[in-house]
């Protein structure tokens, strides 16, 4: 696949296959070994590079970056952060004076996030440093340098603008030349983000020789609103829908903070989350509780459905053969919505379980229920049998305890390394009574509480 990019400020052409990433060709072909392998999974941040296109910087992972997902982009390595002159940028030159750096390795992936942040004015260093792991030195010389640098000018040698350049065959331009070139190669595979599928090739050694690159679908990017929804084209970044939910959603907004890491929500799109099928994803839940409508296209078909009809069983979801997920439609108002992610790292861990919550209360008493949980059985699903028990009764804390009890007609949880089948039926009990405490006005998140 011929790609085209500026590297550093300077133009590339290369031919590449399609699941080289760009983190190899850095370090083989275009011998800058500044970038570092470290988990070539996308959670250590060592290989972070900064990535601009038409909707600005940001930091990715090299690791799970595919080279022709760069088509008409711009990339700025570690190599590249320092002006032409050898001048030192000022996150450098910040974790220089504030040692933040001990054995290096994970540095230059600490540069080039706090380089993008810097660019783009962001001032909360604890978000966008969580996706980068440090063993040696501990994060706090690295956020005072962060703090140190924020005030400082951007240089002029950061300003990329990307080549102009055609949308190739490998990259449709449009939902229409999509859909045809997937129904005519049903098991070919579609790569948004490569944020799972980039894991396909560097942990299962997977070979894919026939994919698409959604990225530069107009469609499958846009947002659009009406009075009472918004619809998130299947393309849409985990960055941009939750800079769309923090006011719409907030609680749902919260949760998708700690989804990943910065790079990971910078790659990572709404529809492939939701295409995997994944029983532990985070997304769906919250998705389900609101009820949400997913949209799919099969050639020239398309057809709509509840989102919780769409996952089968583990594995296997509603979709036929050269059908594509196109997006998913949610309501505005959901004032009731909460969102409890489990996991026993706060930031970029995969929940031990993820419980949803939207129950509309009406003089006293349950009018409606949405309860949906991942991590609790083989699909992300509805709690029917708490619904049902809720639904008609006093909202109170008798009806929360007997209804808790009707968790272990909707779920036969596993157990595994993330926690026992046991803790997960008990927290779910626990969450419906944590939600009851929220909406009834007690403080009950941890970090909120002061002494």
């Amino acid at each position: 696949m011929d790609v085209t990019f500026l590297l550093n400020g300077e133009t590339v052409q290369v031919k590449a296959e399609p699941t080289r990433t760009l983190l190899d060709w850095l370090r083989e072909d275009a011998g800058l070994c500044g970038t570092k392998e470290g988990c070539n999974e996308g959670d250590c941040g060592a290989c972070t590079v900064m990535v601009t296109d038409e909707d600005g910087a940001k930091a990715l992972n090299a690791c799970i970056l595919f080279m022709p997902q760069l088509h008409g982009k711009a990339v700025r390595t570690v190599e590249g952060i320092s002006g032409p002159d050898g001048a030192l940028h000022p996150v450098q030159q910040a974790m220089i004076e504030n040692h933040g750096s001990q054995c290096g390795f994970c540095t230059p992936g600490f540069i080039a996030s706090m380089a993008a942040a810097h660019l783009g004015g962001r001032k909360d260093h604890d978000d966008v440093l969580a996706g980068n792991l440090c063993r040696c030195t501990g994060y706090a010389p690295i956020i005072r340098a962060a703090e140190a640098a924020a005030e400082e000018l951007v240089p002029d040698w950061m300003t990329d603008t990307p080549p102009q350049v055609d949308s190739p065959g490998y990259a449709p331009a449009s939902l229409d030349e999509l859909a045809r070139w997937y129904w005519e190669r049903p098991t070919a595979t579609l790569i948004a983000g490569a944020t799972d599928v980039g894991l396909w090739v560097t942990k299962q050694l997977r070979d894919l020789p026939d994919v698409a690159f959604l990225n530069r679908c107009a469609e499958l990017r846009a947002m659009t609103e009406t009075n009472d929804t918004v619809h998130f084209g299947a393309a849409v970044t985990m960055t941009e829908v939750l800079d769309k939910l923090r006011a719409m959603h907030p609680s749902y907004a919260e949760m998708l903070r700690r989804y990943g890491s910065t790079q990971v929500r910078n790659a990572a799109t709404i529809g492939g989350n939701i295409a995997n099928g994944s029983p532990i994803g985070d997304n769906p839940p919250a998705l389900i509780a609101l009820g949400a409508t997913l949209h799919l296209r099969q050639g020239e078909t398309t057809r709509d459905m509840p989102l919780e009809d769409f996952f089968v069983e583990y594995g296997k979801q509603d979709r036929q053969a050269g059908e594509l997920v196109t997006g998913i439609t949610i309501p505005k108002v959901a004032p009731a919505l909460r969102c409890y992610k489990i996991s026993k790292r706060f930031d970029q861990d995969i929940s031990a379980l993820c419980g949803c919550f939207n129950i509309t209360v009406a003089d006293g008493k349950v009018t409606d229920a949405r309860i949906a949980f991942g991590g609790m059985a083989g699909t992300p699903h509805r709690a029917t049998a708490v619904e049902n028990a809720l639904v008609g009764r006093p909202w109170s804390g008798e009806t929360v305890t007997a209804a808790a009890d009707r968790f272990a007609d909707d779920y036969t949880p596993m157990t595994d390394m993330r926690a026992s089948a046991g803790y997960r039926l008990q927290t779910a009990q626990n969450l419906l009574h944590r939600y009851l405490a929220e909406m009834s006005g007690e403080a009950t998140s941890v970090l909120e509480v002061t002494s």
